[in-house]
Order: C-alpha cells, then sequence, then structure tokens
C-alpha cells in the first residue's frame, strides 16, 4: 500500500488542489516502511491525480477537495479518504489502526480569495 498525504509543516493540508507537497509513505504488513516528502512541482487540481498515479499512490489522505479532483481520483482508481486534520504521521497511525477520522461527503467548491476549505 502506498498512501500520499497533503502536506505541509507536518499537518494534513487543507486543500488538495494546492498542496506543493505530499508525504508518501510504503506500507507493509501493516506498518510504515519508508516514508519521503515530494514536491508536487507546481501541479494542481486534476493533474494531482496523475502525478500521484505515476507515484504508484493507491490512497489519500487529505482535508478539502473539490468535486474535479475526486472524480480524477476515482477514475485513477485511488482511494480518497478527505476531511482529515491534524499531524500527518499521527493520522497514518491511525489507519493503520483502523480508526482513522475521515468524512467522504467533504467536497469543496471553489470560492473567491480567503476561502478555507475544511478547517
Amino acid at each position: 500500500m502506498k498512501v500520499a498525504v497533503t502536506y505541509e509543516n507536518e499537518q494534513v493540508f487543507q486543500h488538495f488542489g494546492h498542496t506543493s507537497e505530499f508525504k508518501i509513505y510504503d506500507i507493509e504488513e501493516g506498518k510504515v516502511v519508508s516514508s519521503k516528502v515530494v514536491s508536487t512541482g507546481g501541479k494542481g487540481h486534476g493533474s494531482l491525480a496523475g502525478f500521484l498515479k505515476e507515484a504508484g499512490v493507491d490512497t489519500v489522505i487529505c482535508g478539502g477537495i473539490g468535486g474535479g479532483a475526486k472524480a480524477a481520483l476515482a477514475e485513477l482508481d485511488i482511494k480518497l479518504l478527505p476531511g482529515v486534520t491534524g499531524n500527518a504521521d499521527e493520522q497514518i497511525a491511525h489507519l493503520l489502526k483502523g480508526d482513522l477520522i475521515y468524512d467522504p461527503t467533504i467536497q469543496c467548491a471553489h470560492h473567491g480569495d480567503g476561502h478555507k476549505c475544511h478547517e
């Protein structure tokens, strides 16, 4: 299993389409065997799904996410766990224990400046 978490300052970043980094965790037999922070290289929104697929990611943890990005991930068979907040490493630990709190109904609409997705 390879899980990508939207990432900023050790926290789950709250807008998928604007994330500049993901922390990607390789998980085997229920344990993290490696992790690394990767830059998105300026990619955004829908193009991030392809970026993640190329990286071998099969699951994404994020805060807020728009409908287009949700559809792009679904089309590539990448499992989405949105509506997550807090420290990225701690949220991976919750995922592995089976008690990650997320909200599959989260969907951000794009609003003007100052819009904050899922805080």
